[in-house]
């Protein structure tokens, strides 16, 4: 199988770059597709931060207040694959404005909601339209930078602000709801989806895909998004029932079949979904599991750190979120720094597993805080190291995982990477909170319960969490590096076409 790209230019360049529309504007639109990119990723955080607020506000039950978070969850991960071909079918910027427009709609629903249903289906539709303009922000991205040095640079803005976006979230949310209200979590949606309408929409041309155009492969469209919302759904369910509930494993199985199901009939349709050579070249298979298990750990970094600082460090929204910044700014420098100069020198047999190593250290080295630790003294260094590694291993694998892959799969390939982290987050969300629950019942198991016990208790639970994504990250590794070929992939003539809308 013919692999992709990042060796030096060759003479055929300047002709390319004639031929790409987007060639003159592509740091503009980079800064457009960056900006859509960190609308998505943040919108996963940053209600978090204001649903104790929109509680109070609308009067909803505790249960209630999971499905805020999970609406999004299930329409954005079940959706991603159909929104990454309709990218394809129809053109990436038009995928790109629809979901923008219909992301500003939604987010103006949510923040005007006058109670819990009308918050709730403006979420799920967060999700459905997010599932529209994810793939088509990093298929365009893919498209756009076909130098191979200013695509690594692009990819490691890119990577930076998928790794970062969360925690950038969590800051946006904490001023937000302190200054102005939970319900401008919602309504800033609306500034960053105008802005980045705007530039698209002057920036991008819509190129016809006559000739190349996939057909939509119905049967696969309803059995994976079918299968994918069993899975996130089952998994959601998890952190609020016990594993032995039907509603938990009843959901996984069925998303297990529907998934098998799915499979199979990519190898007999003749124009599938997700055909599987986007999968099973090796390289590419490495990178989406790489983002997959890297979205596990990182799920621990955001929700019990925030946990841990809030609650046994005092700190407050706010605080919380400038608390994770340094992390965000090693994520960044090592993002960047993989993709333009290490991916082009050392390919990602390197890359890959090293970060996941170094992650994995950072993950280890959190563990072992207890109640005494200060952020100075026990959080901030493990933490910026965990950065670094996240950065080093999560941009060269979105760069690796789309490179390679023909024009009229560019979408689907996208729309993977997106759901290898979403299914990885919901996996993680689920596993660690009843591994972390668990944890602290043993660790309270026949002591008399008093109120340092309880803190003892939580950080115990913590820590679990944090020990197991450590591990998780480390299994990674192994497993990345017996998956990915030696070397720096080369062009060849079969990959020109890559570059191609």
């Amino acid at each position: 199988m013919s692999q992709a790209t990042v060796a030096a230019p060759t003479s055929g360049d300047t002709a390319e770059h004639e031929s790409n529309p987007h060639h003159a504007r592509r740091w503009l639109i980079l800064g457009v597709i960056g900006l859509a990119q960190l609308m998505v990723v943040l919108d996963a955080t940053i209600v978090n931060i204001a649903l104790p607020s929109a509680q109070v506000s609308l009067g909803f039950t505790d249960g209630a207040r999971q499905w805020v978070v999970t609406a999004y969850a299930l329409a954005f991960g079940s959706l991603l694959l159909i929104g990454g071909r309709i990218a394809d079918l129809f053109g990436r910027k038009r995928a790109l404005l629809i979901g923008l427009t219909g992301f500003a709609i939604a987010s103006a629903v949510g923040g005007a909601a006058n109670g819990i249903e009308m918050l709730l289906i403006a979420r799920g539709a967060q999700g459905v339209f997010g599932a529209l303009l994810a793939p088509a922000a990093l298929s365009l991205l893919t498209t756009t930078f076909t130098d191979p040095k200013e695509r690594g640079k692009a990819f490691g803005v890119f990577g930076a602000i998928g790794g970062g976006g969360a925690a950038i979230g969590l800051l946006l949310g904490g001023v937000l709801t302190e200054y102005l209200d939970w319900r401008w979590c919602m309504f800033v949606n609306i500034i960053f989806a105008v802005v980045a309408l705007i530039g698209s929409s002057v920036l991008l041309r819509h190129q016809s895909t006559e000739g190349q155009r996939p057909k939509l492969d119905i049967p696969g469209a309803v059995t994976a998004t079918a299968g994918l919302f069993a899975v996130v759904y089952g998994f959601s369910n998890a952190t609020s029932h016990s594993w032995g509930s039907a509603s938990v494993w009843g959901f996984l199985a069925a998303g297990v079949v529907l998934l098998g199901t799915f499979v199979v009939l990519q190898t007999r349709v003749s124009h599938p979904l997700l055909p599987l050579r986007v999968l099973l070249d090796r390289n590419r298979g490495a990178a989406y599991l790489t983002m997959f298990l890297l979205a596990i750990g990182m799920f621990a970094i955001f929700l019990f750190l925030t946990f841990y600082v809030q609650r046994n460090l005092g700190f407050t929204p706010i605080r919380s979120g400038v608390a994770f910044l340094p992390m965000v700014a090693t994520l960044m420098i090592s993002a960047t720094t993989a993709t333009a100069v290490l991916l082009p020198r050392f390919g990602p047999k390197l890359l890959l597993p090293l970060g996941m190593l170094i992650a994995a250290g950072g993950m280890w080295w959190l563990s072992q805080i207890d109640a005494t630790s200060t952020y100075s003294g026990g959080v901030l260094f493990p933490l910026m190291v965990a950065g670094v590694g996240i950065g080093l291993s999560m941009a060269p694998a979105m760069s690796v995982a789309v490179l390679g892959v023909a024009a009229h799969d560019s979408g689907v390939a996208s729309a993977t990477v997106n759901t290898a982290q979403q299914i990885g987050g919901s996996i993680g969300t689920a596993l660690l909170s009843t591994l972390a629950a668990n944890s602290a019942a043993s660790f309270l198991a026949g002591k008399t319960l008093s109120p340092q016990l309880a803190a003892d208790a939580a950080v115990h639970s913590y820590t679990t969490a944090f020990a197991v994504a450590a591990g998780i990250f480390a299994l990674g590794a192994i497993i990345t590096g017996l998956l990915l070929r030696p070397g720096v992939p080369q062009v060849d003539s079969e990959a020109a076409a890559v570059v191609h809308m």
